[in-house]
């Protein structure tokens, strides 16, 4: 909801709990109400409820007003198809139109009717216009036939002259060029046909017209160079002219039907080829005349369309306006005097100043008599949630909302998200040098945001843009952990000052830690660089990502459960304080967190213990001794404390929790046939906490069992959810192991051949591969397992997103939705 966004950097309290919201219920009268709906919807703090939802959309107050408003609309559409075709830009103006709904509707029905008569006339014009240019390639080819064999006859005249033949009329020199092979007593009359048939028809048409006509047909064809516009279809199509000859009335009914089935156009022509040049001539001088007469009524209809252009916008955003104005109006009910609207709805409590301001200005304006009343109800209903978000949170909000929109004054994980997101996606991305890449990619659609926001972007483009400053933050976050795994495109280096470790003898080249000597200072940040690489089957880089992924798991695990506990006290439950906080952080943290203990202890130490020895043998023997595992003293009897912690954790989440609901059910209904109205918000808070039992019949077995289901989740799933965590150490390893492999079988494999073309190449595959798979789909990987983790493993044990939206009737959410 971008008109709900504020520019500013919001408090992180501001997105932890929603705003508090209230019912209001508006008595308006009939003369104020549009006005008031209007400028509601300029302030857009308030959420109409559908107070008419028995009565169909025919049935409702303003149907007829917005049937209106829909075929203005549909003349808006119809005009914006038109300047398309034309290639008219409606022009953005941020100019307010003052213009009557009235009086605009006289004006686009006559724009309309001006338009579509243009648009006829046009058409007409057009069709002559295309029909003369085809008149005219058949009047210049087929007059090229009978030049040809009048050229022909005049030959053969003079042929026949020489050998004292009688001489014979040239007026009809096609004709007679048949006609003379033949006996002249039995000469026959020939009619013809000419015009234009589709090229790729033409064989088809020839064939047809042998068969239809049994060969008593003659056919000449040649091709117009150029696309010819068809004046039925009006698209460009490439053409043969044809002129066929018959010699009777019946073949001739038969040669017109197949022209028309295949689409073939004819035109009158001439035999004599006077008669041939005066129709050229008076052809070319029609086309001349509909050239001059088309020119005109386009100029005049792009007139038109760039006058429609310089208000479409205004005029497109009035109707808009208008016609939600009427559909809000429709969800508000008649009072029994019919002359005030009663409307309800939600509104944050913040806005309630600002919302009596704008029913006394649509009072003052409308000149009512009477102002609109406000009064605040009292509902069992739940509020829809609201958080205030800026163009930096809205988009990790969406990242939680796609999961499930938080429930009213539910704790929002968005406050821990921001940071926590990109983390572990860079956890899974470190390396510094894509980090870099990606960080440049964020910040062109940052710095072009303002030139970006107002344009149509493509689904992926848009989306991309939507997410800029999550991506911004997570090539900040890859950066630095790039720096901590001293990595970049896989490549270590000192930054920082050279390695502190130097290898005794040449002995020691491919070991891990045996022939290493320390010759300087530890490395001041991050992993040295001799620890990088493949130097045994579970290098020390590896090892540090592994059990580093548990200790995040096992702390963004424990901020859930704290969250849990955060909303327990906020709605006063002190059931799930007792009996679901505490025995699960007690049974998380006596597993799991001193296994992030021992690992701790372990760094510090420099211990060669071995913690899967320890944690087995935890279960499996735990008053052994532990020998050389043990890292601090106590640590046996420490296990066994933990050990019979966790145990006693079970049953203290399954056993209490039900029998405790169900005497708080009995105090709060024993003998009672009615419970008294709650209108705090906390006691509705607390009743939605209540499992939903609080009106209905307790039946104790469904609560235990589920009950049962919630602790074998969470037993089961701190053990999955912690081993989960894991794939932020096998999705880094797999983009160190593919970076590792395009910089050494593809840059150094070309460097290596000494030969410039082949280094061209392998460096274009090289950049190829770094954006395609790892800037592209690695990027894409490491960010849905960080969404994975999110939405499963951290928001299970708190969140339950089963809350709505808040949607304000607003007309910038309105025009958002139409685009």
């Amino acid at each position: 909801m971008a008109e709900l966004d504020r520019g500013g950097c919001c408090p992180p309290m501001d997105l932890f709990r929603s705003e508090p919201m209230q019912l209001l219920q508006l008595i308006i009268p009939i003369e104020s109400a549009h006005l008031t709906v209007s400028y509601l919807g300029d302030l857009g703090l308030l959420q109409f409820k559908d107070l008419n939802t028995d009565k169909s959309p025919f049935q409702r107050t303003y149907a007829t007003q917005i049937k209106r408003c829909g075929e203005m609309a549909r003349k808006l559409r119809f005009f914006k198809e038109q300047m398309l075709k034309a290639d008219v830009l409606p022009a953005h103006s941020t100019t307010v139109v003052d213009v009557n709904i009235d009086d605009l509707e006289v004006k686009l029905a006559e724009i309309e009717a001006e338009l579509t008569e243009m648009n006829a006339n046009g058409e007409k014009l057009q069709r002559s216009y295309n029909e003369l240019v085809e008149y005219k390639l058949v009047l210049q080819k087929a007059g090229e036939f009978f030049h040809t064999a009048q050229s022909r006859a005049v030959e053969q005249q003079r042929e026949n002259e020489s050998r004292q033949l009688s001489g014979e009329s040239l007026e009809a020199p096609l004709l007679q060029d048949q006609e003379l092979l033949g006996d002249s007593s039995k000469q026959v009359k020939l009619g013809f046909l000419a015009g234009l048939v589709p090229r790729e028809k033409s064989m088809a048409f020839e064939r047809i017209l042998f068969r239809a006509t049994r060969g008593n047909v003659f056919l000449r064809q040649v091709a117009v160079e150029d696309p010819v516009t068809d004046p039925v279809s009006g698209q460009k199509t490439e053409k043969n002219v044809f002129v066929v000859f018959y010699a009777a009335e019946k073949a001739k009914s038969k040669i017109l039907k197949i022209c028309d089935a295949f689409g073939a156009n004819r035109y009158p022509f001439a035999e004599e080829v006077g008669k041939q040049t005066q129709m050229i001539t008076e052809v070319s001088g029609r086309l001349l005349e509909l050239k001059t007469t088309i020119d005109a009524g386009l100029l005049h209809r792009g007139n038109l369309l760039q006058t429609i252009g310089a208000q479409f916008e205004q005029w497109n955003l009035l109707v808009r306006n208008e016609k939600s104005i009427y559909h809000t109006l429709n969800m508000l009910s008649l009072d029994v005097t019919k002359k005030c609207l009663v409307a309800e709805g939600w509104s944050p409590v913040f806005a309630t100043k600002q919302i009596h301001d704008a029913l006394q200005r649509a009072a003052t304006d409308s000149n009512s008599q009477v102002s609109a009343i406000v009064q605040v109800l009292h509902s069992r209903e739940l509020p829809p949630t609201y958080f205030r978000t800026n163009k930096v949170t809205s988009s990790f909000q969406g990242i939680i909302d796609s999961y499930g929109v938080a429930k009213y004054q539910e704790a929002n994980p968005t406050v821990y998200t921001v940071v926590t997101f990109p983390f572990l996606f860079a956890v899974m991305f470190g390396d510094w040098g894509h980090g870099i890449c990606l960080l440049l990619a964020a910040l062109y659609f940052i710095i072009r945001e303002k030139k970006l926001s107002s344009k149509k972007l493509d689904d992926i483009t848009e989306m991309t843009f939507g997410g800029r400053y999550v991506i911004f933050l997570m090539a900040l976050f890859s950066i630095y952990t790039g720096f901590i795994y001293n990595e970049f495109f896989s490549v270590p280096f000192e930054i920082f000052g050279p390695s502190a470790y130097e290898c005794r003898d040449l002995s020691c080249k491919d070991a891990t830690t045996a022939g290493l000597i320390k010759a300087r200072r530890t490395y001041p940040f991050g992993v040295d660089p001799v620890w990088h690489g493949s130097r045994s089957e579970l290098p020390f880089l590896n090892s540090l990502k592994m059990k580093m992924s548990i200790i995040l798991g096992v702390a963004q695990m424990n901020l859930g459960i704290v969250m849990s506990f955060f909303n327990a006290i906020f709605f006063k439950n002190r059931v799930n304080i007792w009996f679901q906080f505490i025995p699960q952080i007690i049974f998380l943290n006596s597993l799991f967190g001193y296994l992030s203990l021992l690992i701790i202890v372990k760094w510090c130490t420099g211990s060669q213990a071995d913690l899967y020895h320890i944690l087995i043998y935890m279960f499996l023997s735990p008053t052994d001794d532990l020998g050389e595992n043990q890292l601090f003293a106590g640590q046996r009897n420490l296990q066994i404390t933990l050990l019979l912690l966790a145990a006693i954790s079970v049953p203290w989440m399954l056993i209490p929790k039900p029998f405790i609901l169900k005497k708080q059910h009995e105090n709060r209904h024993g003998g009672d046939s009615y419970a008294p109205l709650q209108t705090s918000a906390e006691s509705l808070q607390v009743e939605s906490n209540h499992d939903s039992h609080g009106h209905e019949e307790f039946e104790f077995s469904e609560v235990f069992v589920h009950q049962l289901i919630h602790t074998i989740e969470f037993v089961l799933g701190a053990v999955s959810n912690t081993a989960s965590y894991l794939r932020l150490w096998a999705l880094s390893l797999a983009h160190s192991e593919l970076s590792t492999v395009f910089y050494e079988k593809v840059l150094l494999l070309a460097w290596g051949y000494n030969n410039v073309i082949i280094l061209i190449i392998g460096l274009l595959v090289f950049i190829f591969a770094t954006v395609g798979v790892l800037l592209v789909m690695e990027t894409l990987s490491a960010f849905l397992h960080a969404l994975r983790l999110h939405w499963v493993e951290f928001q299970n044990k708190f969140y339950e997103g089963d809350g709505y939206k808040f949607h304000p009737f607003s007309f910038l959410l309105i025009e958002d939705e139409d685009e």
